[in-house]
């Protein structure tokens, strides 16, 4: 979700002086580029060139030459001739030094980089450094180089029978260019207080300036675009971990090779090129370190991806004496348009890409988005380190404070390394004009309200969820409902819903009030009254968010179901450190819309009344979260995640009929591996002791209907139920569930077709107390377990995929068909 905010702000906004020159570096013998080759100039200033050869120099002086080296070539002068702005730089190869390079089959890269890796821990600040503090001033832009666009005003003719005829004058690269020349696309500004102590990093942002909005966009703050340290064993770039070129294992995944020497900060430093083994067009990441002779700590790193967005990262140190160890202080991070063999349509528009080149191959023109790029530097200042420190809320990665976001103009000047030029100046002025003038503010409101499933009317959201759905016993459920929000008041809430049922021919009702007691644990409590009815048997985490669904498959074919009229009271806070919590005082009517009595010591219940409390706590303990002045926010999801539930009944209390406890436990892991594949594992399990219905009992989520042949039984598969056994067919009052997924790379089999394939198996067991207490469904337990696997291939075509799951083991089925289930999956993508 992160991705659309940047990719929008990359491609969709098309809306001082410096000396630039641009350039290519090659082999003279094989005309092939020489990647991450050193250019130098400007007293001693260096760059490098990237993977394709080519190089930028931008200078804030003119410069009257450059110099080119490479290992194994000649180093070349260059003279910068005025007027000229591209040079495409030839070296000639030193046969002599290039035998001198490789000695004996050995590779000294790979010496140097084991070298890297025993050292890790000695030079890693995170490892070596007790404790460390700095600020830092970060600037973030959208921009394109308007000396790279023609600016042209072209004429636009269709083809017709009789020939092409004119349409229309397109002025769109006329005013792009107009536009960047006098501002860039976005700006936003930020300055940062890091503390790291206890192993712990936290930032804590002073001030934030976001061009367009008075209020920042939270998701493009918390945006990790590339790793703090360069020592981690994973490092990510653009939120994709990939496997470090220093990891234990990277040997394994990456090939080395020696490029050059260069002194930083006067040390003599190795350069160090590495490149991802695979082969595949998205082949991972690639680079340059350079590595210092003395104590092999990374002195400097440039980090590479290349694909539909062609990604960099380059992380520049300071050596600190005293300590002997090499300090970050700078990054810089890049982002460019790659190549792609399909478009991709963001928000009703398309981002055109050049695929693999053809022999035929016709360049197509340019657009926008060709020439726009984003680019953030980082500076760090006023390093300590090895001081006391005290953390507050150290579970907190990131915080924002209140007054961090109008800081007066003296606030940025103090903290900026270079005052803004021209161009920056003009960008707030202008995207404050046009963010009011386009209601740029209220779109994004109403686009995050949309993908969360709401529709916002002024002071009401609108609950989408709640327009239409459709089950066997209800038949098309219709309804309106939704919530209040801070337009209307920040600190309190109404919500609720009303909803008839087509078959059932009953109107179902909500109605809630809330209040906030807590602004930073985003603490609510609350009283509601419900008239609805359930799904019997189904575990409800009330703490889980549920994510939007234009439909949701399960419940269509479910039948049984009971009413229940309900009081509750609660309390919603996330008080705890890394978890949120909702705390609940219920009485409830419960009453059976199936064939079912409950029978208790002789005497029967058609219907009954239940007082309960119950606690539902989810802990994500890996996860980071950014603390916002409107709340806690998850921006790091990590696993394993944890939910926990507790349900006890409160005997003599409200009438309450029957005395009983019921614990629900889920938790849930996911690893995404470096090729793109991942693996998903969820356990779950339930346990209820004492009086307790079969409405309120567990069913382990059934998703099959009882009909004769399989294809009367193709309906869409569930996310996690089992899709070959039938409703109603088992009943526990204790279980544990397990599901494996693994999931592979998509494969293309058209070039619109790319399904992705995923193999799943599920199994569970469970058993029923006092089985003699339900009277009215016939059922069976879970005492020899269930077993099914599956085939899932999703998103086949526009979506739509197709699933198919076989049921084996004890309680598998005589007639071979009635053990398989083939099932439909739709998958909708609301962001790209």
């Amino acid at each position: 979700m992160k991705h659309f905010w940047l990719l929008l702000l990359l491609f969709t906004l098309s809306i001082q002086a410096q000396f630039q020159i641009n350039g290519i570096v090659k082999d003279a013998t094989a005309n092939k580029p020489l990647a991450f080759a050193t250019i130098t100039y400007a007293d001693g200033a260096t760059t490098i060139s990237d993977v394709d050869g080519k190089f930028n120099i931008v200078s804030k002086k003119e410069i009257a030459f450059f110099n080119v080296s490479y290992i194994g070539h000649l180093k070349t002068k260059v003279p910068v001739l005025f007027g000229k702005n591209y040079y495409a730089v030839f070296l000639i190869p030193k046969t002599d030094n290039l035998k001198e390079v490789v000695v004996s089959n050995k590779n000294p890269a790979l010496a140097i980089i084991k070298k890297a890796i025993e050292n890790k821990n000695k030079n890693n600040p995170q490892k070596k450094l007790s404790s460390f503090e700095f600020k830092s001033y970060n600037k973030l832009i959208v921009s394109a180089n308007p000396d790279s666009l023609k600016g042209e005003i072209d004429s636009v003719f269709i083809e017709k029978s009789i020939g092409k005829t004119f349409s229309k004058i397109d002025s769109s690269a006329y005013k792009f260019k107009e536009i960047v020349s006098k501002q860039h696309l976005f700006q936003t500004e930020k300055v940062s207080q890091y503390q790291f102590g206890n192993q712990k990093l936290k930032e804590t942002i002073l001030g934030t300036k976001m061009a367009g909005f008075k209020q920042p966009i939270y998701e493009i703050l918390g945006f990790n675009l590339q790793s703090f340290s360069v020592y981690d064993s994973s490092y990510e770039l653009f939120e994709t971990k990939y496997n470090s070129p220093i990891a234990t294992d990277s040997q394994l995944d990456y090939n080395y090779k020696l490029l050059d020497t260069i002194a930083i900060n006067g040390r003599p430093s190795y350069m160090i090129y590495f490149k991802n083994k695979k082969k595949s067009k998205a082949s991972g990441l690639e680079g340059v370190l350079y590595i210092d002779q003395n104590n092999f700590a990374v002195s400097k790193a440039v980090m590479r991806i290349k694909g539909v967005l062609d990604i960099s990262g380059i992380h520049e140190f300071q050596y600190i004496p005293q300590e002997e160890i090499w300090f970050p202080i700078s990054k810089t991070f890049k982002i460019v348009k790659g190549k792609n063999d399909d478009d991709i349509k963001i928000l009703g528009g398309t981002v055109q890409f050049d695929g693999d080149v053809e022999k035929d191959f016709k360049p197509r023109k340019k657009t926008a988005s060709d020439f726009t790029y984003l680019v953030s530097k980082t500076d760090n200042f006023d390093i300590q380190y090895n001081t006391p420190i005290k953390i507050k809320q150290s579970y907190i990665s990131v915080e924002i404070k209140e007054a961090a976001i109008n800081k007066p103009d003296s606030f940025w000047e103090s903290f900026r390394k270079d005052s803004l030029d021209i161009r920056s100046q003009k960008t707030y002025s202008g995207l404050d004009s046009i963010a009011v003038k386009r209601r740029i503010a209220s779109r994004i409101r109403f686009g995050r309200k949309v993908i969360n499933g709401y529709l916002p009317l002024v002071f009401f959201d609108m609950d989408l969820r709640k327009i239409i759905s459709y089950n066997n016993y209800e038949g098309f459920r219709l309804g309106f409902g939704g919530i209040t929000n801070d337009q209307f008041s920040k600190n309190f809430r109404i919500e609720g819903y009303s909803a008839y049922g087509t078959k059932d021919g009953n109107f179902k009702y909500n109605a809630g009030l809330s209040a906030r007691v807590g602004k930073l644990s985003d603490s609510w409590i609350g009283a509601s009254y419900t008239d609805d009815v359930r799904e019997i048997a189904n575990t409800l985490y009330v703490i889980e968010k549920r994510p939007f669904k234009l439909y949701d498959p399960r419940p269509i074919n479910i039948s049984t179901f009971y009413n229940y009229v309900t009081w509750k009271a609660t309390f919603k806070t996330q008080i705890l450190p890394k978890t949120e919590s909702i705390w609940t005082l219920n009485r409830s009517e419960i009453e059976p819309k199936f064939d079912y009595v409950y029978n208790l010591n002789g005497k029967l219940y058609p219907n009954y009344i239940m007082t309960t409390a119950m606690a539902s706590l989810q802990w994500n303990p890996f996860s980071d979260y950014m603390q916002t002045p409107n709340g806690r926010v998850e921006v790091e999801k990590r696993f394993p995640k944890f939910t926990l539930q507790f349900t006890q009944s409160l005997p003599d209390v409200l009438e309450n009929d029957f005395k009983f406890s019921k614990i629900d436990f889920k938790t849930e892991y996911e690893k995404k591996y470096l090729d793109g594949q991942k693996t998903n594992l969820l356990f779950e399990a339930g346990y209820a002791t004492g009086d307790l219905p079969l409405t309120h009992l567990y069913n382990t989520s059934p998703n099959n209907i009882t009909k004769e042949s399989i294809i009367q039984r193709i309906t869409f598969g569930g996310k996690n139920s089992f899709e070959t056994m039938y409703f109603n067919e088992f009943f526990s009052s204790e279980f544990v569930y397990f599901q494996i997924k693994h999931g592979f790379n998509r494969v293309t089999i058209f070039k619109k077709v790319k399904p992705t394939f995923v193999l799943v198996s599920r199994m569970a067991w469970g058993n029923l107390q006092k089985p003699e207490q339900h009277l009215g469904l016939d059922y069976k337990t879970l005492n020899e377990g269930y077993f099914e696997s599956g085939i899932e291939l999703n998103q086949i075509f526009k979506g739509l995929g197709l699933t198919a799951f076989y049921r084996y083991g004890p309680n598998q089925l005589p007639r071979l068909e009635d053990n398989i289930a083939i099932k439909l999956s739709f998958t909708l993508n609301l962001g790209l």
